[in-house]
């Protein structure tokens, strides 16, 4: 785990505004049933996701993406986050923990 979290930081400096700026982006839909801070529970089911961090999210929308993760929302979070690439990923938690 420390190494996950080494590699994402290091991720993270490296790819500095542009990625910010993809996460913006690619939130907005999430925002929706998330809040626009990350500060919902969607649908009254889901865990805030403001509170997570960067490591915490991405493990999220990596395991929804690959169904190995997930509670009431995993079938509709499996289908947000299929399409996702690591790096959409990445800018998503990125921007949610900021």
């Amino acid at each position: 785990m420390k190494k996950f979290v080494i590699a994402v930081s290091v991720i993270l400096s490296l790819c500095g505004a542009g990625m910010a700026d993809e996460g913006t982006d690619l939130y907005k839909k999430c925002a929706t049933c998330h809040g626009v801070h990350g500060e919902k529970s969607a649908l009254g089911k889901s865990k805030i996701i403001k509170d997570m961090g960067v490591a915490g999210i991405m493990n999220a929308l990596k395991g929804y993406k690959d169904g190995t993760y997930g509670g009431a929302m995993k079938g509709m979070m499996k289908a947000q986050a299929a399409p996702l690439s690591d790096a959409q990923i990445t800018a998503i938690a990125a921007h949610i923990a900021k």
